[in-house]
């Protein structure tokens, strides 16, 4: 089954109902493998009942803005991420995975220090729909204290593994005081499909506005690595400015 990249456009009305669908093994947002088991469904109503906890995109701004965002780290390509992101005068929103920032304290600290913002992917990246309530909060909460030890503010968003939540997942997150953030733009640089094609991507598919997701951990990155130097160096000489996701600032 395809991957639906875009299924979760910042413009999509969530009042009008969605389906978000992923099949057996697949995730539904196409970031990486889901564990196995059966296919993951969940229909959203007209009720909207999951609209005061996800965010899909801030409301539309003066100029041409773009919301880089990286999953999975910290991890060895963080830094260069960073490096990249610093010689562009670039923001971008980083979702941590709590058990690696024992062993990249240094890099976490650099995320925020330079202006970036550090956000919430759970402590060891589960399928949370497949966790109880309690095991959901411990993710969350062990990787916001591990985010606060390192002198950085608690975070207020959270990205859930795979792209995979539901009605507990966003109860519990509301719970803790965060929002479910996701994106509108899937990269899919999980699947290395080449440096030049992740970038293809990006600059195709980036309007004001646009929620990038890439990542910085997770496996070899060196393609996103990249690909960064590309999408920053094409997008802003087509005059967008690269900005933290205002949800989570």
């Amino acid at each position: 089954m395809a991957s639906p990249t875009r299924w979760l456009s910042a413009t999509l009305a969530i009042c009008a109902g969605v389906t978000l669908i992923a099949g057996a093994g697949q995730a539904a947002n196409g970031s990486e493998p889901l564990p196995a088991g059966p296919p993951a469904t969940q229909t959203v109503q007209a009720s909207a009942v999951l609209k005061p906890a996800i965010y899909r995109g801030p409301k539309a701004t003066s100029g041409k803005v773009v919301y880089l965002t990286f999953d999975d780290g910290p991890s060895r390509y963080t830094p260069a991420v960073l490096n990249i992101l610093k010689s562009y005068d670039a923001k971008a929103t980083f979702f941590l995975i709590g058990s690696q920032i024992r062993t990249r304290e240094a890099t976490t600290r650099r995320i925020a220090r330079e202006g970036h913002s550090v956000q919430d992917h759970t402590w060891r990246h589960p399928n949370l729909k497949r966790l109880s309530a309690t095991e959901i909060s411990s993710q969350f909460t062990r990787t916001n204290r591990a985010i606060r030890r390192q002198g950085i503010r608690q975070p207020v968003c959270e990205r859930p593994p795979y792209g995979a939540f539901n009605n507990r997942v966003r109860r519990v997150s509301q719970t803790l005081g965060m929002r479910t953030v996701l994106w509108s733009l899937d990269t899919n640089d999980w699947r290395r499909p080449g440096a030049s094609a992740i970038a293809r991507r990006v600059v195709r598919g980036t309007s004001n506005g646009t929620i990038v997701l890439m990542h910085d951990g997770g496996g070899n990155r060196s393609q996103t690595v990249t690909a960064l130097k590309s999408v920053l160096r094409t997008l802003k000489a087509r005059g967008y400015r690269f900005e933290t996701l205002p949800a989570c600032s």
